[in-house]
């Protein structure tokens, strides 16, 4: 079973018949919201604490 964002580009005709054709299921789901996405919350956590890091770091 597949589940994507529903992004335009996961469902182009091309890539919804490619799906079909192989037999890949998708998971029904929303469009893309950040709120639902746990792990941006994750990234943004993380973004939180390396900037209040001394020092800050320089570099990725």
């Amino acid at each position: 079973m597949l589940q994507h964002d529903n992004a335009r580009p996961h469902v182009a005709r091309i890539c919804t018949q490619f799906l079909e054709a192989e037999n890949i299921p998708v998971l029904a789901w929303p469009a893309y919201l950040l709120d639902m996405s746990p792990i941006e919350h994750v990234w943004d956590a993380l973004d939180r604490r390396m900037r209040q890091r001394i020092p800050v770091p320089a570099n990725i």
